[in-house]
């Protein structure tokens, strides 16, 4: 019995797949050149940007993470 990925990798190199690939690849084009999707992008990026440069000067820890030395599970 075939794979999945063996039967999706079938299917991308057949007539269909290879349409609806280019139909898929089109139309992501044409939603990334949108000014609208574009400004949501820059300031979905900008909220990860400033997220992450908050935990590395030593903000809030990620849910799950250590504590810090001295904390509440300190004995």
């Amino acid at each position: 019995m075939a794979s999945l990925f063996t039967k999706v990798a079938a299917f991308a190199r057949s007539p269909q797949g290879q349409r609806m690939i280019s139909q898929a690849t089109t139309k992501a084009k044409q939603v990334a050149n949108d000014p609208k999707t574009r400004a949501r992008i820059d300031q979905h990026a900008a909220r990860v940007r400033a997220e992450l440069a908050k935990r590395r000067s030593g903000g809030t820890p990620p849910a799950g993470g250590p504590t810090a030395p001295g904390g509440p599970t300190a004995r």
